[in-house]
């Protein structure tokens, strides 16, 4: 259902020199296979591939795949018992399996595009308050 991927050390380097080319037009090939980036794809590999050049792990979750409770709340980065809160207000829809919760996966990446947004707001509050009152920000 998911797979998670790690960049080794050595690999960082390639991965950053694959990127400074990598343009949608730009034509990959896999032995006699060759695709043309369309700039979706192009995006969606610097995407992917940024992050592991960075060091970073990278997860990929097909949108439509039902994950377990403590499979979202990891993905998350809460506690599993936050997460069924946030289920339970209504903040996530999910259903129930039996007695167990499944939850989307473009529900949750859903949910954290509206709290980026959320919080975009609540931080740039001061910073606007501070500008009015002439607060040299």
């Amino acid at each position: 259902m998911e797979t998670m991927a790690f960049a080794r050390k050595e690999e960082r380097e390639s991965l950053k020199a694959f990127l400074a080319h990598l343009r949608p037009g730009t034509r990959l090939r896999l032995g006699e296979t060759a695709l043309e980036l369309t700039p979706e794809l192009a995006h969606l590999l610097r995407n992917l591939l940024e992050p592991l050049a960075r060091g970073e792990p990278v997860r990929v979750v097909p949108l439509e795949a039902e994950l377990t409770t403590q499979e979202a709340a990891e993905l998350l980065g809460v506690s599993r018992p936050h997460l069924v809160r946030l289920l339970e207000e209504g903040k996530i829809p999910f259903r129930k399996v039996g007695s167990h919760r499944r939850v989307r996966a473009k529900d949750l990446l859903a949910y954290l595009e509206t709290s980026r947004k959320e919080w975009g707001k609540l931080l740039g509050q001061p910073f606007a308050e501070g500008q009015e009152l002439g607060l040299g920000y």
